[in-house]
């Protein structure tokens, strides 16, 4: 299992100084996710010019809003930039309240719309010329971006069509808020079969959770249930938090003492998880413990 850092800070500065300390620290990789702050690409393509070696990755970035030749265009750019294969490329659909209520677009048919996506997204990311008019995606061109290594492109898939589509078609999921028996039960047999089926190799399983190293474990519930509330809301996450049997957010963060959270980590790797992408929230002291706890996991 790889640990890695997940990332929310609001400046790009800022980011390039967390992508330095984490790559001192030993951290295999950084993400930066593409929610309502900078832009996730654009501060990567910074922070990997900046500071060499480590992985960086996009956590997600929506697929509706951005054409895949687009898409495909802006990470090749990264990519030769930040060198060394160094981008992982995590996409996503995002939810309908944002793409039809904040982006005035249909959020229609969206399975077939990602599988539509990969479909073009992944032979533009190679080089290679598509000509291809589906059902909700027109793509007719090729790229021309020298020195710039495709992407791992790893898709933030939950449910069960979702999942079979990405291991047919991308390298691995990345999510969030997404317990241990879903991880195990769900997520990791259903991309496996689908990768094997279609002849890849195993797919990667980037698990994104937020996490606390305290005393005060009911404080620290009380924040998270606070910070981290619109996922017990969306009915993506929800969905995941009943499928775990739990009541909000809080229950699934990891908070607690090193040994609990330890044991609690392992139990993900066991279920097929291969990077832990970890969220730190708390207070300056509980942010110092838990990076120091998250070291020691190296």
């Amino acid at each position: 299992m790889q640990v890695g850092i997940f990332g929310f800070e609001s400046k790009v500065d800022k980011i390039v100084e967390e992508v330095a300390i984490a790559a001192g620290q030993g951290f295999a990789s950084f993400w930066v996710p593409q929610i309502f702050g900078v832009d996730a690409l654009t501060a990567l393509a910074v922070a990997g010019r900046e500071v060499p070696e480590i992985k960086l990755g996009t956590s997600v970035i929506p697929t509706y809003p951005r054409h895949p030749m687009m898409l495909a265009q802006q990470a090749l750019t990264v990519s030769q930039v930040i060198g060394g294969g160094r981008l992982q490329l995590g996409i996503g659909l995002s939810h309908q309240p944002v793409v039809e209520g904040m982006w005035g677009m249909p959020f229609e048919k969206p399975v077939r719309h990602m599988r539509e996506y990969l479909e073009l997204l992944g032979p533009m990311l190679r080089d290679q010329r598509v000509s291809a008019s589906y059902e909700t995606l027109t793509a007719r061109g090729q790229l021309d971006i020298p020195d710039a290594e495709a992407p791992a492109v790893l898709v933030a898939a939950l449910g069960p069509q979702m999942l079979k589509v990405t291991g047919r078609l991308a390298d691995g999921t990345f999510t969030w808020m997404t317990g241990a028996k879903t991880i195990a039960e769900l997520t990791v047999p259903t991309i496996a079969a689908a990768a094997e089926e279609a002849g890849k190799a195993a797919p990667q399983i980037v698990v994104g959770l937020p996490i606390c190293i305290t005393a005060d474990v009911d404080a620290a519930r009380a924040r998270a249930a606070k910070e981290f509330q619109i996922y017990g809301q969306l009915p993506s996450y929800r969905a995941m938090l009943d499928n775990e049997g739990l009541g909000g957010p809080e229950d699934l963060a990891l908070i607690g003492d090193p040994a609990e959270i330890r044991d609690r980590i392992a139990v993900f790797e066991d279920g097929g998880m291969t990077t832990f992408a970890a969220s730190s929230f708390g207070n300056e002291s509980e942010r110092a413990a838990t990076r120091e706890f998250l070291q020691g996991l190296l």
